[in-house]
């Protein structure tokens, strides 16, 4: 029986980000991923994949504007999917090698197979061709991520009625598509499709899509969408799906449709429909109970604030954890169970974790929201600087970017900036840094930025903010 300080259970984001940590601190570690390849769902079926695909679209016309124009796209309209997806497997394929050299370069050994516990520190892999191996560990993280939600009610089939795993597969671009459920992964590829010329209509059954981001940037971003052609179908809810022959006349890829029918008794009809509400941890193979764990309903871990499930010495990391299920909080996640294993003191903020929205065009947020600040009764200004008046934003040609940044009316402290338009989740890092250090207004006002940049768009929201502050 083999035996390591660490075994990790998934080589996604936060189980690599552990395992090279304890590497580090010269623990013997072992990783055992059940696909083929390393890096988990991120880099091979969801964050590296349909963002290779978002810039990919972008870059097909020799445009990285934020909000593509639709001449932009004749030539895209044309391709499909597939096509699309081969010149994004270069990133993917690299992204793959990148991990594997990582952990060889590391000592870190990988165990490819399904791991299930025996006991509370043991796990046996089970690899591809039926042999075992058992692997005892004094600490073990579960970093295995999530898969895509399928009712056993709803009628995948991989053509007509898909989940996001699947899209990413798909023989060819439908004309027409139907995407249930309005967060993240719905609102990506709602507006990646758009924008290839997909007649898209985006179902969410809340009153806005995002609704953790601030409300101003999501009714910019609605509204864009909306002039890029997208149909939003908001406070609406699914109550069935199916998949039917199409009408007399209509045309459609597979000679099958996707038929939606709505509470409000509304019947919707696609080439495709999209299902992505909600995903659900992958912890159905791991024998939980011989551990002493049980996952709730969707197959989520809970655990304390050191990332430790109920069993001490078993942590739990990343998506299967619950939100914000980011690959970015991911790492971090895996970092800090691999330092509070092995006694190294670490800490980090919740607060200055960033958000960033791969939409087109894409948003990116750090600390509060208006909605918080006046829930708290904290007093705040608000200062804007829009792209359009940046030179930088005029060069690039992307006239609706926009940055919001919120300022404490009494201390002048930066407590949230929120952004949208082009290069939004690299800008953002700018005002993490600021409310990090707490940074005031006054910072932004005197600081000198290179000119032309987008960088700018902080002294400028700093200024219109300051100035009315000073009632100016």
């Amino acid at each position: 029986m083999e035996r390591y300080d660490l075994c990790v259970i998934g080589s996604g984001p936060a189980g690599q980000r552990a395992a090279i940590q304890a590497a580090k601190l010269d623990k013997s570690v072992c990783v055992v991923e059940r696909r083929e390849h390393l890096g988990g769902v991120a880099i091979n079926t969801g964050t590296i994949p349909s963002k290779a695909l978002r810039e990919a679209i972008l870059n097909l016309a020799g445009r990285a504007s934020a909000t593509p124009r639709a001449t932009d796209f004749q030539a895209a309209r044309n391709e499909t999917l597939t096509g699309l997806m081969k010149s994004c497997h270069r990133v993917i394929n690299a992204e793959i090698d990148l991990v594997a050299d990582h952990f060889c370069s590391n000592g870190i050994e990988v165990a490819h197979g399904t791991a299930s516990f025996i006991d509370d520190h043991t796990v046996c892999v089970v690899q591809s061709k039926g042999n075992e191996r058992k692997i005892l560990a004094d600490h073990f993280l579960i970093a295995t991520g999530t898969t895509p939600a399928r009712p056993h009610k709803l009628p995948f089939d991989g053509v007509n009625v898909i989940s996001s795993d699947e899209l990413l597969h798909m023989p060819y671009l439908p004309r027409t598509m139907i995407i249930v459920g309005g967060g993240v992964i719905g609102t990506e590829y709602a507006s990646m499709l758009s924008a290839l010329g997909v007649r898209v209509t985006l179902i969410e059954g809340r009153s806005r899509i995002l609704d953790f981001v601030d409300a101003e940037v999501t009714e910019a971003l609605q509204y864009h969408l909306r002039q890029n052609g997208l149909s939003l179908r908001l406070g609406e809810k699914v109550t069935r799906i199916e998949v039917i022959d199409p009408p007399a006349g209509a045309r459609s890829g597979n000679n099958k449709m996707a038929q939606a029918t709505l509470e409000s008794g509304k019947t919707l009809r696609a080439d495709c429909l999209l299902f992505c509400i909600g995903r659900q941890g992958a912890t159905t193979e791991l024998g939980l109970s011989a551990a002493g764990l049980e996952a709730d309903n969707r197959g989520r871990l809970k655990v304390n604030e050191h990332y430790q499930t109920d069993v001490e010495h078993i942590y739990a990391a990343g998506d299967v954890i619950g939100f914000p299920a980011l690959a970015s909080t991911s790492m971090e996640q895996g970092r800090m169970c691999a330092c509070h294993m092995f006694g190294l003191p670490c800490q980090t903020v919740p607060e200055l974790l960033p958000y960033g929205i791969y939409a087109i065009p894409e948003l990116s947020m750090v600390g509060w929201t208006e909605e918080r600040l006046t829930n708290e009764g904290v007093p705040y200004e608000t200062g804007y600087a829009q792209y359009k008046e940046i030179a930088r934003g005029q060069l690039l040609g992307d006239d609706i970017g926009m940055l919001k940044m919120l300022i404490h009316q009494d201390t002048r402290h930066i407590l949230g900036v929120h952004i949208i338009g082009t290069g939004a989740t690299e800008l953002i890092h700018i005002g993490q840094t600021a409310i990090a250090f707490k940074a005031t207004v006054d910072y932004f006002v005197n600081a000198v930025f290179n000119y032309p940049t987008l960088a700018e768009c902080y002294k400028v929201a700093a200024m219109n903010g300051l100035n009315k502050i000073q009632g100016v």
